[in-house]
């Protein structure tokens, strides 16, 4: 197996992984979302269920561009990427709608300590997952395997967000924190969605753009 070919089988690999970690992660955050009563982890763990359509399509282009690397977008890819970008629209119209709620209720989760932890790990294995990315991007000079490494900085910007809204209300109990996290979370998906519908009728790499 030559060299291209080891690397194109670690960038399917990692397309994998991410697939696999984020099925498990959407299931410990809603989870432990809805048990805590706090929005910003359940949210956080739908948002990773979104992130497995996406997924199937990153999978599906590492297979078109190892077969022919100057390949246009293929109709799975388009179609994965319209239902990824429905699910982003409709997940924000649920988190805003719920965090105004909220707010208005002054809602208080039971812990947000699960959003630590879960935050902490995503970071570490997002992080990983990018650098890696990047690393086979770059060796490949694919563009588009460069673009889905950029684009899984967005997860790692989104863990952040939960991390800093967990963080605080374990610190100092401020009840609305949880919402306003929320929101974070709430743009980034907003961003994700429009940028797949861009990506689903067009050819461009927009994460690497």
């Amino acid at each position: 197996m030559d060299n291209s070919k080891k690397l194109y089988s670690t960038a399917f690999g990692l397309a994998v992984f991410t697939i696999v970690y984020n099925v498990i992660e959407g299931l410990i955050s809603t989870y432990l979302g809805f048990e805590d009563e706090s929005l910003a982890l359940f949210g956080f763990g739908v948002d990773s269920f979104i992130e497995v359509i996406s997924g199937l399509g990153i999978a599906r282009m590492v297979l078109r561009i190892q077969n022919n690397p100057e390949s246009r977008r293929d109709d799975f890819e388009r179609t994965a990427l319209r239902i990824t970008g429905i699910a982003f629209y409709i997940l924000v119209v649920g988190l805003v709608v719920t965090s105004v709620y909220n707010i208005y209720t002054a809602h208080k989760p039971i812990t947000t300590f699960w959003g630590v932890v879960i935050a902490v790990i995503s970071i570490a294995v997002m992080w990983g997952l990018v650098v890696w990315k990047r690393n086979v991007g770059r060796q490949l000079n694919s563009a588009p395997i460069l673009a889905d490494a950029n684009c899984t900085m967005v997860c790692v910007y989104m863990s952040i967000i939960l991390l800093v809204s967990s963080g605080v209300y374990e610190l100092f109990g401020i009840g609305y924190i949880d919402s306003i996290g929320t929101l974070g979370l709430a743009y980034f998906a907003f961003t994700e969605g429009k940028e797949c519908f861009e990506k689903a009728n067009s050819d461009k790499n927009c994460c690497c753009d």
